[in-house]
């Protein structure tokens, strides 16, 4: 008899047809929250495969037999995984697949907020355009400029590779710990927080979301800052009091921003960030391709499928309950 496994999150017919062939597939759509049916089906499967679901102790007691969640993204703020790893379940994620494209859309935002250009866009398209323009819509400088880049993981190296040597930026970072090959490569240079807001022109929140990350940048960050910088987030909303930054922004404290990703999404539409020239408004599109989103859906498929078969999933999260769950089975023959 097949396993039966829940997908919360639509994907293409190809990769349903591999779920078909190994699983019932139990389908529905978008899930953030859980319903009847939802709880009635987790009563049964061994699998869950979407994203942003919320996986914790209320939920994992409603799923005596799931022994692998499955997540089509990077981030997994919404998995605990202490009590997924304590209940011998594994978890997933896709790294790797999605690097390059949000170092690709990093860039643009940067490009895009130092250069004015959505908004200079607009200029044009508005027909106000009928002379030079005079200082006042003049943008700034990338190349050669410094970039603090808070969290140098696969991603935030990417980017630093793309700026130091696309634009020959200098580079400066933070980290949990120092990152050699960005040192050698790129002479990086590993800097405390404090440092790294003094001395950047470009400040770009690449950090994951973590309880030690919420609001890692607030008031006192924001005041340490050049009048001249522009602050940059492609990570997680979460990690940025908007309401510091919408001060900083409206007292001229900082010169611009560029913003993927927001405390609330979608952004409330009476929020000042939407008023402000001085900032670049994407609706968090960091890995938003077609190539990229079906090469991660592809990859979840793979750590489901795999991880409910018997072999190790390529991008396991809690490598500790391999053990525990081998640990648990020898303890049982004994």
């Amino acid at each position: 008899m097949k396993r039966e496994i829940i997908l919360y999150k639509s994907i293409p017919n190809d990769l349903l047809e591999q779920l078909t062939n190994y699983f019932i597939v139990h389908q529905h759509q978008h899930k953030s929250e859980m319903d009847d049916y939802f709880i009635s089906d987790l009563q049964r499967v061994e699998g869950i495969i979407g994203s942003k679901l919320r996986v914790d102790q209320q939920l994992l007691v409603q799923a005596p037999r799931l022994k692998i969640v499955t997540n089509m993204s990077v981030g997994y703020d919404n998995l605990d995984i202490e009590e997924l790893t304590k209940r011998g379940i594994m978890a997933t994620n896709t790294p790797d697949v999605l690097t390059d494209t949000v170092a690709d859309m990093v860039l643009g935002l940067l490009l895009a907020a130092s250069r004015r250009i959505c908004e200079l866009d607009q200029y044009v398209k508005l027909g106000r355009w009928d002379e030079n323009i005079g200082e006042h819509l003049f943008g700034v400088d990338v190349h050669h400029k410094t970039l603090g880049i808070i969290g140098m993981g696969r991603i935030g190296l990417a980017i630093a590779e793309r700026a130091h040597y696309g634009f020959k930026m200098k580079i400066v970072y933070h980290n949990r710990s120092t990152h050699s090959y960005a040192e050698k490569n790129l002479q990086a240079n590993y800097a405390s927080l404090e440092e790294l807001l003094k001395v950047s022109d470009f400040i770009l929140v690449m950090a994951p979301l973590v309880p030690e990350t919420v609001k890692l940048i607030g008031e006192k960050e924001f005041s340490l800052m050049k009048e001249t910088a522009i602050f940059l987030n492609g990570s997680r909303g979460e990690l940025v009091d908007e309401t510091a930054l919408i001060h900083a922004l409206q007292s001229k404290k900082i010169l611009g921003a560029g913003l993927d990703v927001y405390e609330q999404e979608p952004i409330s539409k009476d929020s000042p960030l939407l008023q402000m020239k001085n900032v670049v408004t994407l609706p968090h599109i960091g890995s938003a391709t077609k190539d990229t989103r079906y090469q991660m859906e592809k990859l979840a498929v793979e750590n489901l499928i795999k991880g409910l078969t018997g072999e190790v999933p390529p991008s396991l999260i809690n490598p500790d309950v391999l053990k525990n769950n081998s640990k648990k089975e020898n303890d049982s023959d004994g």
